[in-house]
């Protein structure tokens, strides 16, 4: 196995890594709108090498492959490509040129780490087996690794092992974390949309307002998880969103609509949320017209036992701060799909700061001393499992 300091990046080429950071920073594009952020990577990838490289799957995303001489696991290491519908408040240099969006949960350091493996894997690459550096479309709506692992594309592709991280705003920079089970919770939209009759307001009685169905619903929805500390029956309901006919004086409303997000420690768990929402929204509209629809859903995010072993070693070869954890993030990603398809899937977190703004914060900017570190993990699990050459 390579020592740690064979695997650490030059100075040069951090500085290149950061500048790369900082430029994807500038220029990000929501979920499904990667086009240019992909068209970006391919090309850095082109130019730093790598066995073959293969874009437009599960939308705008790219895998870059690297074969070992000899026969061996797949192993995936997986970033992404979007950025969110956030606009940035930032007095860097180098903040959002895209009114309205923003890199405000890191994703743009996320990839340049994965571009410091392809720069290490130029250098020394896999003795065995097969890496793929996967860089995935639409993480931030939960529509991308499902798109991913649905296409035709991916299926000479499937990988054994799966790593990815995510950096943790609020633990210490470069602290090295990691779940025993449940990486991320599981979580859903639900969108209720309630049709009744309008009526003038001098005269309710000749129409059927969704007004009385709908306080009920934000009670008993808001009912479904109280949440609190995560524990073994984790639960959380959200309401989000509440409209209620137009903003008028003149007219009983006819149509209202609930959005809900709702949370879990487990799929199991969330099954039941869903059961009991529906009942729910059943028992209370009666009378009324209803549609509901699911959005972002997130499966809980699992680590599994094996790979969950070698980010706990790859911390110790590299000298990181550990700390294990007993349950998830309440936040929810979409990765744990690839361990559901096959892979011996696991996420780890990297410490991103004690004073850093959380993910999602209109101040968020991803840490660059991050990339180095998150270059290592990535190599050295390469490494633990296939070998990498000198």
């Amino acid at each position: 196995m390579l020592d740690a300091a064979v695997m650490a990046l030059p100075d040069k080429q951090l500085e290149e890594l950061t500048k790369v950071r900082q430029s994807l920073h500038m220029s990000p594009e929501a979920s499904g709108e990667e086009e240019q952020t992909a068209q970006f990577v391919v090309e850095q990838l082109t130019q730093i090498g790598a066995d073959r490289v293969v874009s437009g799957i599960g939308g705008f995303g790219v895998i870059a492959e690297y074969q070992g001489a000899a026969d061996g696991p797949t192993v995936m290491i997986r970033c992404e490509l979007d950025g969110l519908p956030i606009e940035e408040i930032s007095e860097v240099p180098y903040r959002s040129q895209v009114p309205g969006r923003g890199h405000l949960c890191g994703h743009d350091g996320h990839m340049v780490m994965v571009l410091g493996v392809a720069h290490m894997l130029a250098k020394h690459p896999p003795q065995k087996g097969r890496v793929l550096l996967m860089f995935q479309p639409a993480e931030e709506t939960g529509a991308g690794a499902p798109a991913v692992i649905a296409d035709p594309k991916f299926a000479e592709f499937r990988p054994d092992f799966a790593f990815s991280l995510h950096n943790l705003p609020g633990r210490p920079l470069g602290e090295v974390s990691i779940c025993r089970e449940y990486a991320n919770c599981a979580s859903r939209g639900m969108q209720i949309n309630l049709r009744g009759k309008s009526s003038h307001a001098a005269a309710p009685e000749d129409g059927l307002s969704p007004a009385t169905a709908m306080a009920t619903l934000m009670g008993e929805l808001a009912a479904l998880g109280a949440g609190g500390e995560v524990n073994d029956q984790f639960a959380l309901s959200t309401l989000t969103h509440a409209r209620l006919g137009e903003p008028t004086f003149g007219i009983a409303p006819g149509f209202g609509e609930l959005r809900v997000t709702l949370r879990s420690i487990n799929d199991a768990l969330m099954d039941d949320m869903v059961a009991r929402a529906e009942q729910a929204v059943a028992s209370a509209t009666k009378d009324l017209e209803v549609s509901i629809f699911w959005h972002d859903i997130f499966l809980a995010c699992v680590n599994h036992p094996e790979s969950r072993d070698h980010i706990i070693k790859a911390a110790k070869h590299n000298g990181a701060a550990l700390k294990e954890l007993d349950y998830p993030m309440r936040w929810s990603e979409d990765f744990g799909r690839f361990g559901l398809d096959g892979a011996k899937s696991a996420m780890f977190f990297l410490g991103s700061g004690e004073n850093q703004p959380q993910l999602h914060n209109p101040d968020y900017d991803f840490p660059d001393e991050l990339i180095p570190i998150g270059t290592s993990m990535f190599t050295t699990l390469i490494d633990q499992l296939l070998g990498l050459n000198d």
